[in-house]
């Protein structure tokens, strides 16, 4: 869900900056821009320390889970420029950034629709099993 809404939300702001229809522009920090992917590092490096070194009632939340997701949507829809290591966003190269997170989207999607049927064939098959191997 995180994913899905900050990837999203970032491809609205950045078409209303480079549009010129939101009032903010680019962050910048003393005159060089900082692309949203380093704010996903960012979130990710965070989530990476809760995991290792959190207290286990935050190790679970669904903060970091949301805050996980929100990470790797602002790095995946940046991947060209990882990719490439040149600021292709509004090139035709900067559509590999697109597809590669429809595809993360499609992916997760598929696996949180799917995972009740594969957890049932699982249960099933398993106590079938079971009841051949104890007869």
């Amino acid at each position: 869900m995180s994913f899905g809404t900050t990837f999203g939300t970032v491809r609205v702001i950045t078409h209303g900056i480079r549009g010129g229809w939101l009032p903010w522009g680019n962050i910048s920090a003393g005159g060089t821009h900082l692309h949203h992917y380093n704010l996903g590092i960012g979130a990710l490096a965070g989530v990476g320390l809760i995991a290792v070194r959190g207290d286990a009632q935050y190790v679970g939340h669904p903060a970091v889970a949301a805050t996980y997701g929100v990470g790797v949507a602002l790095i995946a829809d940046e991947f060209a420029l990882l990719l490439d290591l040149q600021d292709v966003y509004w090139a035709k190269q900067g559509r590999i950034s697109v597809d590669v997170s429809l595809g993360v989207l499609t992916v997760l999607g598929l696996y949180l629709s799917a995972a009740p049927f594969w957890h049932e064939i699982a249960r099933v098959t398993g106590r079938h099993a079971r009841e051949r191997f104890t007869r």
